[in-house]
């Protein structure tokens, strides 16, 4: 496991295919979080990164802020959502082999307690629990770096697709 530089230097964007053809999940992943491919899309506009990846294992680090507010005043609960299903989404994409992919069938989320707009850092572990040929579950944990509270935990289920690569 590999923890990633500050996240001034992360760059985002989708990586070429023709780069990770042969290549599993967890090193797509790696080659992320080492930066020789870019960070999804997604995580630019919620501010959140990947930057660890083990064998049924991804861990994500975000920055809540005021972009992310609901009226209320407090970040929005699908922050933290989307958050359990990227993390859960790469722990079980870890274990896939070359050209092969993943679809989330369910994710599931609860909100133990407000993150606010200054909450800090936020780290969300997942890891998977059920791995089958077409069906792959993992749990994931969101808390504060600071403390260590809980802010959300949940769970995903994935379907596993085998799949080529579209070439750009």
């Amino acid at each position: 496991m590999n923890a990633h530089a500050p996240s001034a230097s992360y760059h985002y964007g989708l990586g070429n295919p023709a780069d990770m053809k042969s290549l599993s999940g967890k090193q797509i992943l790696q080659g992320i979080i080492d930066g020789r491919f870019p960070q999804a899309p997604i995580s630019q506009a919620l501010t959140f990164w990947i930057v660890e990846v083990g064998d049924g294992f991804a861990a994500f680090e975000g920055e809540p802020g005021p972009h992310v507010l609901n009226p209320r005043g407090t970040v929005h609960g699908g922050w933290a959502l989307t958050l359990i299903d990227s993390a859960t989404g790469c722990a079980c994409y870890s274990l896939m082999g070359p050209d092969t992919g993943y679809a989330t069938v369910e994710t599931k989320g609860n909100l133990s307690r407000p993150i606010l707009h200054n909450t800090g850092r936020v780290r969300a572990e997942s890891r998977v629990i059920a791995q089958g040929k077409q069906i792959v579950s993992a749990e994931a944990r969101v808390f504060t770096k600071s403390d260590g509270k809980i802010l959300a935990h949940g769970t995903s289920t994935m379907m596993v697709l085998q799949q080529q690569l579209a070439e750009n």
